[in-house]
Order: structure tokens, then C-alpha cells, then sequence
């Protein structure tokens, strides 16, 4: 299995989907023990672990790793490793994480081992590597200042210390310069003699002690600068390295000539080339440029030219090479306003970082330092830049370098027009609609308004001509944060509600203000509509026209006067089935009345019953049946207009629908005699239903005073015998008819 590569784990997934437990069957491997993490380089993490005490034939280990507080596990190995020391590479830098071990043979695998203690993914501790690059950057004769450039390899921690030897050119013995360790990587040699030619080296230290030192300088003669213009720069280092630009910076020179350093030139070559090209014509006064239009992936050198009035100064020492490349998954600042606050922030998500790193703010490439506008926060991969009382000053380029990393790094340009405009400094709550109303049916009034966004936090007020108004009687006030929607119901509008209505909104620092002005002819506008949809909801609790009294003009110029005021058709049921009725004005037997039933017309018979009274049309269907379900519709003929209503009983839900729709109206017919009442009930449906009588929610079951009846199928009663004056006796029954469908069941009733 092994040399067909195999993967043991498949192997064990499907055995335990066969339902063999690897852990009971007997000859696996015993658990491995303790499993030890350190540090081995920044993307990897030596791995070590006890062997298993009983080992059965052991094929080897499985090693896995998860990130803390993850619970995911991902294996490092697909193949059975023999040793118990194990290299797992691709961890992200930074990362902290945690590991465990298991044993495999033939029989299958051991429990998993105890997990690691956690451990951040960095290089090992070790001295720094050597500094390099010495420069000259002064002479006056009997001293010589030098710069140099930091070690490539911190060794996982922060350099803190520089040691500088000398020796004659033509000597081999070197010499201390310094016993006290230098924190910076500039210095100046004192005590030499003018016209000799000295080399340098120079070694970095750090928690683990000093590194090896650097190669020698090449011999550099001691001897006074007299020139008039300024020396080189220095120190050049690049940042926000992208595929197409990159950012250069250099430090200013020591020796400045006959006069200030007014700007610096910048040119590039490409690695190998001497052909060096001009990246600005016109000298700038500031140490750093963004160098565009390079080619993706050719890599570039480049030196600094420092420039007074008496000139262009000597070129300072080439730079190192570096590639146009973006680190993988670099990110870029990101500008926006906390939602909570309303402060400004720019933020930074490295994709690079390690345990000694550091997020370091800069505007304008020179260090922030203490800024009671500004503060930095950390936390883990991102840093925050806030502005927590923006202003012009506080205008121009933000970078962030994150150390001890290959060179994560990234910039944002803060100006006038973009984040701090007076919007974003002074930021408001968006509105979809603004304050506007609307008349609902029953005469009250909306004034609504709707944001675009709305938090759990924020709050309003409703101002009305200077004066602030509350939810109370006559007046309801609400919002929805989820729709932005904040509204107020005025109940009752009169000429009192005439004025300039107003809602301020504040949300985090966030706010608005929208106004209705509503007076005048657009007050009376709304106040007329209010008046009549108050009347119209009035007039229509009681008997009322559905249309307004109106007159047409026929060609023969007669006028005709009308109204339309027939109501819905309604469903009553009587002891005799089921009664459809449209209630009218006025209705008479001269009227052309006609009823249709599935759209055809339905004739007067014992079956279906056509009549009706002064005030209503009526059809009655007697002894009901499925056959009868379907669309009923009633068409009344005025002699110019025919008008129809329809009701339909043909229930969309099937059957048990037809048949709840019409036992829900059944009215009980009540028989009374002196010492009997008779309760009756007519229902219908497929299946035959069930029926069952209740008496004040008791189920009433056959006996000497009651007798319960169901007969074929439609014909429910109930007799209750030797009652007395039910007035004296004050007796209240009610009956509900429980009807069971197949697995339906339906609770229609009727009561007395």
C-alpha cells in the first residue's frame, strides 16, 4: 500500500466507514509523546516529538498543525515520516501555531498525541548578519564620518548595537574603535592622520551577541573636503515596491558645501547597466520620490545627487538592487470614518509580519511623533492611524512601514477634495426621501422620511413650529432601523397643524436635518383631503353608496341620473343550504337580474331558488352538493350599465377548502318547545366528516337528556330534553362542529 502511495488516512476514513475502529483494533501504535515546536526560519517550525513506546511495526508518523484558536487541523505529510524530527514549511509568518502527532502501521493509526505549546512562526535567534555599504560622507582632515547600511538578517531580534575597527591601508592590524556599543549607523572616526588611507569594517550585535563583521571598505584618504557643493547622500531604501513603481528615500548629507542643500536628482539603471537615466529633470526639496513606469519584474540600482547654488553635488553610492515585484498578498491603506465615532482612520492589514515587527506611521516620510490629532493603534496584522479632530494641517502623504519584514510598506494621500472635505469632517446621516406625508384612509396624517442607513443607537426629534413633539394621544411617533424609515401619525389634522414640521437625526457623530413647510394653499390642499377621507371612512361603517351620485347624457339627450350602490355578494346559510345575497339601495322585481354559475346562466328552480326584497337580490341553493362548487356571479342591468359581483365556492385549497368555506357561515336552526330544544346543523364533504357537540367546551355525548344524531351524512342535531324557562334558568350553550377530513381537520362552528 505504501509503494503505491496510498494515503493511510483515506485508507483509515474508509475503514471507519466500514465501522472498524482503528483505536480498538488491537496492534496499533502507541500514542506518540510530548511534541515540542521552535523556531527554525520565518515561513517554517522544527518539530519534535517522543517515539511511540510500543511501536508494532510502526510505518511512521502524521504530523499536523492548526493556527491558534482555529480548530481546523491540516496535515503537513501525506506520507508516513520515520523520524521524530519533522520540518513543516509554508507557515505564514507571524502565525502563531500549534502541533500534534500520530503514529501509523498496517493496523492503522494511534490516538492523536497531546498538542504543542504555541509557537509564533520566526526565524531562530541568532546574531545579525554584517552591515554593508560603507560610505564616506565627510573629511576634515583628521577625521573621516562614515554611514553604513543595517544587516539584512536581524537574527529574529532588534539590532541595537555597532562596533567599528580601523586599520592603516597598508597595515594588516586592526583596530577598536568604539568600545561603547553605537545605536546608529553613522559615525565619525576622530584621531587620524591627514593624507593616510584607512579601511573600515564594522559588526552589528543583538540579544545573541555580535555578528560577524563586514567586508573592509575599500581605502578611503583621509583629506579635507573643500568643495562648494554638498556631499552625497545616503542610506537609500525604497518602500511600496510595486510591479510598476516603487517609493526611494535617502538621508540628507553631512558635508553641505559653501551652501544649504536646496533639492536632490535622482537617477536609476537597470542591474548591470552604467547608463543612468535622469527620473526628475527638476531638483526636489524633499528625500524621497515615487519613481513610476517600471517594468514588471526587471530589477533597478539607483544613487542620489544632492544640489546647492554653487551646484550639483557628488553622486552618492549606488544603491542595492531591487526588483519590481509586489510582495505576495500585499495590501494597500485603506481611508475610512468609524461608524461609532465619526473619526477619520487610515488602516493597514500586513501581509508580512514577524514578533519583533513594528507599524510605523509617517507623513510626508518623516516620522509623526507625538500628535494629539493623531493616534496609533496595533492590533495583531493591522495597525490604525486615527484623526480624531481632522484639520488642514493635517493634509498630505501617510505611509506605514512595517519592520523587520521584506519590505512591507504602503501610502495614502490625504487632500482637501477626498477624505477630510467638510462632509467627511462634519459627516452626515444619507437620506433616501425627505421629510414628506401622505393622507391614510381614515383621515390621519403620515409625516415620514426614510434613511439609508440607520444604527440600533441613533435617535431623533420631531420638531413642529419651533416646538418638540412626543408620541401621545393623537399623535404616534416610530422608527425602523432596518428600513431607515422614522415616521409620525397625526390622528386627528385641523387648521391647528399648520406649520413648518422638522426632524433632526443624529446616528454616532453622524447627523441631518430635513424640513416640510405646510401652510397655506398646500396646507388647506391637505387638510380638505384629511377632512374627506375622515367623512368617507365614517360614512362607510354604515349602509352607503360604493360610487357617488353622477349623471351621463344618452344620444338621445336624455340625462341620467345614478348611482351605483350594490355591495359585495356574501355567503349566508339557512337550514335549507346556502344563500348568496347582494345587498342594494333599492332593488325590484323589474330590475334585469340575471345569475350565472360557472358562466352559465342559472334558472329559478327548487335547486336554485332566485328572489329577493326591497333592500337585496338573493339565490338559494338548497341541500348542497359538490356538483354546486364553483364561480357564482350576479349581473344587474340599470338599462344603460350592467354591473356584476361574483363570489367564488369553488375553494382553490381542494375539496376541504370548498368545504370549510361554507361550513365556516352555517347558522344553527333552533327548534324550541317547552320542555325540547332542538339544535340542527346541515353540513357536507368527501369523506363524510365527523361531527362532535360541545357544551361550554365540553364534548356532549348521548344520555338520557341529550341525544346526539348524525343522519346520511349531512343532517347534524342535538336534542336536549326536560328543559325548563330558559330565561329563569339562564342556560348558554355552545356547540362547535369538529369536522375531520382525511388528515385534515377543520373547526367551524356555530353556537347558541
Amino acid at each position: 500500500i505504501i509503494q503505491a502511495g496510498m494515503n493511510f488516512r483515506l485508507l483509515s476514513s474508509m475503514l471507519l466507514i466500514t465501522g472498524v475502529c482503528l483505536f480498538c483494533v488491537p496492534g496499533v501504535p502507541s500514542t506518540p509523546g510530548q511534541v515540542v515546536a521552535t523556531r527554525n526560519t520565518k515561513s517554517s517550525v522544527f518539530v519534535q516529538w517522543e517515539a511511540s513506546k510500543v511501536p508494532n511495526s510502526l510505518l511512521g508518523y502524521y504530523i499536523d498543525a492548526r493556527p491558534a484558536g482555529s480548530k481546523l487541523w491540516q496535515p503537513c505529510n501525506h506520507k508516513p515520516f520515520r523520524h521524530t524530527r519533522f520540518v513543516v514549511h509554508g507557515l505564514v509568518p507571524g502565525e502563531t501555531y500549534v502541533f500534534r502527532v500520530q503514529a501509523v502501521n498496517l493496523f492503522g493509526l494511534s490516538a492523536e498525541s497531546q498538542e504543542s505549546s504555541p509557537i509564533a512562526v520566526e526565524p531562530a535567534l541568532a546574531t545579525p548578519s554584517s552591515p554593508f555599504g560603507i560610505t564616506l560622507l565627510s573629511c576634515n582632515g583628521s577625521s573621516m564620518t562614515l554611514a553604513w547600511k543595517s544587516p539584512k538578517h536581524c537574527g529574529g531580534s532588534h539590532v541595537n548595537a555597532y562596533y567599528v575597527d580601523r586599520r592603516n591601508a597598508d597595515k594588516l592590524q586592526w583596530k577598536e574603535v568604539n568600545v561603547s556599543a553605537i545605536k546608529e549607523r553613522v559615525y565619525t572616526v576622530e584621531g587620524l592622520t591627514e593624507g593616510n588611507f584607512y579601511e573600515f569594517k564594522v559588526q552589528a550585535g543583538n540579544m545573541a551577541g555580535v555578528g560577524v563583521p563586514s567586508e573592509a571598505s575599500k581605502p578611503m584618504k583621509c583629506e579635507a573636503w573643500t568643495m562648494a557643493e554638498p556631499g552625497p547622500a545616503f542610506d537609500l531604501s525604497f518602500s511600496e515596491v510595486r510591479s510598476d513603481s516603487l517609493v526611494i528615500l535617502w538621508k540628507a548629507p553631512v558635508y553641505t558645501g559653501a551652501s544649504a542643500v536646496t533639492g536632490y536628482l535622482v537617477e536609476m539603471a537597470k542591474k548591470g547597466s552604467s547608463d543612468f537615466t535622469a527620473v526628475n529633470q527638476d531638483a526636489v526639496s524633499h528625500r524621497y520620490l515615487q519613481v513610476g513606469g517600471l517594468e514588471a519584474g526587471e530589477t533597478y540600482v539607483f544613487r542620489v545627487r544632492s544640489v546647492n547654488a554653487d551646484g550639483v553635488g557628488k553622486a552618492s553610492q549606488v544603491s542595492e538592487p531591487i526588483l519590481a515585484k509586489a510582495l505576495p498578498g500585499t495590501q494597500e491603506i485603506v481611508c475610512g470614518v468609524d461608524e461609532q465615532t465619526g473619526d477619520i482612520f487610515l488602516s493597514l492589514e500586513a501581509c508580512e509580519i514577524s514578533e519583533t515587527s513594528q507599524f510605523v506611521w509617517s507623513k510626508n516620510y518623516k516620522g509623526i511623533g507625538d500628535c494629539p490629532r493623531l493616534s496609533a493603534s496595533a492590533d495583531g496584522r493591522t495597525s490604525r492611524l486615527t484623526f480624531t479632530s481632522p484639520d488642514k494641517d493635517d493634509l498630505g502623504r501617510y505611509s506605514v512601514v512595517v519592520t523587520d519584514t521584506d519590505g512591507v510598506s504602503a501610502s495614502h494621500t490625504l487632500t482637501e477634495d477626498g477624505e477630510l472635505s467638510h462632509a467627511i469632517r462634519n459627516p452626515i446621516v444619507p437620506l433616501k426621501h425627505g421629510l414628506n406625508y401622505e393622507i391614510l384612509e381614515k383621515g390621519h396624517v403620515r409625516f415620514w422620511l426614510q434613511a439609508t442607513k440607520l444604527s440600533a443607537a441613533a435617535s431623533y426629534r420631531f420638531i413642529v413650529n419651533d416646538k418638540e413633539v412626543t408620541s401621545g394621544e393623537g399623535q404616534k411617533i416610530s422608527h425602523d432601523a432596518k428600513t431607515g424609515v422614522i415616521q409620525m401619525t397625526v390622528e386627528h389634522f385641523t387648521r391647528a397643524n399648520e406649520g413648518t414640521y422638522t426632524v433632526q437625526i443624529h446616528d454616532g457623530k453622524a447627523k441631518n436635518q430635513t424640513s416640510l413647510v405646510l401652510v397655506g394653499d398646500v396646507f388647506k390642499a391637505a387638510l380638505t383631503e384629511a377632512e374627506f377621507q375622515r367623512k368617507e371612512h365614517l360614512r362607510k361603517l354604515g349602509p352607503h353608496f360604493s360610487e357617488y351620485l353622477y349623471f351621463t347624457v344618452a344620444e338621445d339627450c336624455t340625462v341620467l341620473l345614478a348611482c351605483t350602490s350594490a355591495s359585495e355578494l356574501v355567503l349566508q346559510c339557512t337550514p335549507e343550504g346556502i344563500r348568496l345575497q347582494c345587498y342594494m339601495t333599492y332593488y325590484t322585481e323589474e330590475m334585469k337580474t340575471v345569475w350565472k354559475h360557472r358562466d352559465s346562466k342559472i334558472a329559478s328552480s327548487e335547486k336554485m331558488r332566485i328572489g329577493g326584497t326591497a333592500e337585496m337580490a338573493w339565490m338559494q341553493i338548497c341541500d348542497p352538493s359538490d356538483k354546486e362548487k364553483g364561480q357564482y356571479t350576479i349581473e344587474i342591468s340599470d338599462g344603460v350599465n350592467v354591473y356584476a359581483r361574483s363570489f367564488d365556492l369553488s375553494g382553490q385549497g381542494g375539496l376541504h377548502s370548498f368545504f370549510h368555506s361554507c361550513i365556516q357561515a352555517l347558522c344553527s336552526s333552533i327548534h324550541s318547545f317547552i320542555q325540547v330544544v332542538i339544535l340542527t346543523c346541515t353540513v357536507w364533504g368527501e369523506p363524510t366528516p365527523e361531527v362532535t357537540w360541545f357544551k361550554n367546551e365540553q364534548e356532549v355525548a348521548s344520555c338520557e337528556h341529550t341525544k346526539v344524531t348524525f343522519e346520511g351524512g349531512k343532517f347534524a342535531s342535538l336534542v336536549i330534553t326536560q328543559v325548563t324557562s330558559l330565561s329563569q334558568q339562564r342556560v348558554m350553550l355552545y356547540m362547535f362542529i369538529t369536522v375531520h377530513l382525511g388528515t385534515c381537520t377543520s373547526m367551524p362552528h356555530a353556537s347558541y
